[in-house]
């Protein structure tokens, strides 16, 4: 901020000190990761979607700091039939914005709508016989077989989020975006103060009744809102974001990029921390069905090469070594499902000349690779920059795409050959919760066509997933999740480029932030 911009600030904040208490008591100011394009959280996987959703919408069950499903909108359920037969209740006071009461036949709908979109969903509806609202307060499952995670696939915080709705919203088609932002959640989104591009706005639903049990973890527990308002400002550069947190025009900064870490520890009035311990894994996709990596041997050849180390300290600095975490296989390290199995090729110095022999012995012959990398997303970027590298000292012959996130993932969807749109590979990340196990892990799947973007087809990658579910123990899970990855680093439906902790920060006087993604609820001000 330029000193005379700051002293024009700091005049206008004597002129009117108690209006600009008042509103600074009131509202709370929040600079996101990126702005808002899709404003339905079933329809995306983008993370901001995801955010927005937990402030407008809400859902049956939440997530704890242990990954494990708590009752939210439910009050509770009951298990009969020998697992079968599910009796899920809903609590008093739901409300929609519409001041409609929550109905069972409202979540009918939404679950189906959602399962659609969902791995977990489906795999949740594959093994329903029947799914239906006997009265207003009972969701009633009964299932060909035992389905015990019924709960935690309702309430799962990875994407996409199986949001509650009004049932004629929830009867749009899925792959289409709902036309109101209707929910039942703690807040209100202003559609008439959206701007695009720049900001947007939410208000405090005083027909909210938080739930008065359980810890305020993640997404479970009680939501409490302390704001009458919350403002999204959207500042695409990470320099304009830190220095209008340092200089108090925002509250709070979702993400605190590494490079700017010093900056913000310097400033006593501003603290710097990570909520979610499961950090976020870069990924390496690649495209399965167009050449060069249609053919698994050149997919096998480049695991000499992948440089997780590199890719890492280029995002966090080689001085930050407790922000990231290498060898990372393809759970998420440190959630119960993540093991070393497989990742010997990981380990040690990178030998470009055993990856080049291996590339040439594989018969690759000079084919073009888009590698597309979002331009907008700074930690991609920056280990976009370390992938395209390993490609050009492998030889290949590499293109580099960059572009925004949002024009990104629509090229993904193609899937016609580079000179005709389409794409060879793309740097991604993702959030650890999202790689927790093989049920709603999207880029792990090997079904093929009916796939996440790449199309990978995995026969005993899909079976041992099957197998998964009907494991009797934490123990017997664990094991097929070493074999699914020792398969996939066989197979390789994608590179896992290292898992990194993205801090976030806000101004010294705000409260009670929410272990886990951004969210708005418990949070306050206070001395």
């Amino acid at each position: 901020m330029q000193r005379r911009n700051l002293l024009a600030a700091t005049g206008a904040a004597i002129a009117a000190p108690s209006t600009l208490r008042a509103q600074s008591a009131t509202t709370l100011k929040f600079t996101p990761q990126q702005d808002l394009i899709t404003l339905d959280p079933v329809t995306t996987t983008a993370y901001i979607s995801r955010n927005h959703g937990y402030m407008v919408f809400d859902t049956l069950y939440g997530m704890d700091g242990n990954f494990e499903a708590v009752p939210q909108m439910v009050d509770g359920h009951t298990i009969e039939n020998d697992g079968k037969l599910w009796n899920l209740t809903l609590r008093d006071g739901l409300m929609w914005h519409s001041g409609e009461k929550v109905t069972a036949r409202d979540c009918v709908a939404s679950i189906r709508r959602w399962a659609r979109r969902d791995p977990f969903g489906e795999s949740l509806m594959a093994a329903t016989d029947e799914l239906s609202a006997p009265d207003d307060k009972t969701i009633r499952f009964r299932l060909k077989r035992p389905f015990p995670m019924l709960p935690i696939a309702l309430g799962k915080a990875s994407v996409p989020v199986c949001a509650m709705m009004p049932e004629h919203l929830a009867n749009t088609d899925p792959f289409r975006q709902v036309t109101e932002m209707i929910g039942s959640g703690p807040f209100r989104f202003k559609a008439d103060e959206r701007v695009p591009g720049s900001r947007l706005v939410y208000t405090k639903f005083e027909g909210y009744v938080p739930r008065r049990d359980g810890k305020r973890e993640w997404t479970s527990g009680p939501k409490t809102v302390h704001f009458d308002r919350v403002e999204w400002t959207v500042m695409p550069d990470s320099g304009t974001a830190t220095n209008a947190l340092l200089a108090g025009e925002s509250d709070w900064q979702e993400y605190a990029y590494h490079s700017l870490l010093p900056l913000m520890r310097r400033n006593r009035r501003v603290r710097v921390s990570v909520l979610d311990k499961s950090g976020f894994v870069g990924m390496l996709r690649v495209n399965h069905i167009q050449p060069p990596f249609n053919n698994p041997g050149i997919r096998r050849a480049l695991w000499s090469a992948i440089d997780q180390v590199g890719c890492m300290q280029a995002l966090v600095g080689p001085a930050e070594t407790s922000l990231y975490h290498t060898p990372c296989g393809f759970f998420g390290p440190g959630t119960p499902m993540a093991s070393e199995a497989g990742l010997d090729p990981l380990r040690g110095p990178r030998d470009f000349a055993k990856a080049r022999a291996e590339l040439a012995a594989a018969g690759y012959n000079g084919e073009k690779v888009l590698l597309m990398v979002a331009s907008t997303s700074e930690p991609t970027s920056l280990m976009g920059a370390v992938v395209a590298d390993m490609f050009k000292q492998l030889g290949m012959n590499v293109e580099v795409y960059l572009v925004e996130f949002n024009a990104m993932l629509q090229r993904r969807n193609r899937r016609g050959p580079v000179d005709e749109g389409g794409w060879s590979a793309f740097v991604s990340n993702w959030v650890g919760t999202d790689w927790l196990n093989p049920a709603g892990h999207i880029a792990l799947r090997g079904n093929g066509d009916a796939g996440y973007g790449g199309w990978a087809t995995m026969p005993k990658i899909e079976e041992m997933r099957d197998a998964w579910f009907q494991a009797p123990d934490l123990a017997a899970q664990q094991a097929i999740c070493r074999d699914i990855q020792v398969e996939a680093m066989r197979e390789v439906p994608y590179y896992p480029l290292g898992q990194y902790l993205m801090p976030t920060a806000y101004r010294s006087d705000i409260r009670d932030v929410n272990e886990g993604f951004a969210t708005f609820w418990n949070v306050r001000r206070g001395a």
